[in-house]
């Protein structure tokens, strides 16, 4: 089967957390009722589905994927004092890639609440340089000063993709108030 009908399918999920029956995007299933959801940081993944143009953002199924993705139910979501996002198994527990903040910006939802949650993004992500000016591949939930790759290239071109693209969709977040843009 193909990655949108087979693997990254709509599915029925039961949330043992809270008794709710959810219809999501799960990253395994076995055919035999038994799922294991959790999400990487890596592109594609499945915080990043709109951004591959799977799915829209707005859509119900990939909010709450999303919201599952961005909260403890995924094992590789990290909240911490420097910032909170989506690792993997590849640095290790509590490492935040920014690429996931990048992506969480990406998928935001159009309004105010989106707003915020992209200069949220946008703050963790300049807090996150460790004043070097560039992305790194990941840094620790609590203390932005380990990090792994001083220069990692895939995340900085992504980055510039988002400026751009708030600069084409949201000038007001990235401009001061005095420029206005061609």
């Amino acid at each position: 089967g193909s990655c949108n009908s087979g693997h990254m399918g709509c599915s029925i999920f039961f949330d043992p957390k809270n008794a709710n029956v959810l219809c999501c995007h799960l990253r395994k299933v076995d055919g035999e009722g038994s799922s294991y959801f959790m999400d990487d940081a890596n592109v594609p993944s499945l915080l990043s589905l709109p951004y591959l143009g799977f799915i829209d953002k707005a859509a119900g199924t990939y909010q709450r994927t999303r919201a599952k993705v961005l909260s403890p139910s995924n094992p590789f979501f990290f909240n911490g004092t420097a910032g909170q996002g989506v690792g993997g198994p590849h640095v290790g527990f509590n490492a935040i890639w920014p690429m996931s903040i990048i992506m969480r910006a990406l998928t935001a939802l159009e309004g105010d609440d989106g707003d915020r949650e992209i200069m949220d993004c946008l703050d963790m992500l300049k807090a996150s340089s460790n004043g070097s000016g560039f992305l790194h591949e990941s840094f620790d939930s609590n203390n932005v000063s380990e990090f792994t790759r001083s220069w990692f290239s895939w995340v900085n071109g992504l980055f510039g993709e988002l400026i751009i693209q708030l600069l084409n969709e949201r000038p007001w977040l990235v401009l001061a108030a005095s420029i206005t843009p061609q």
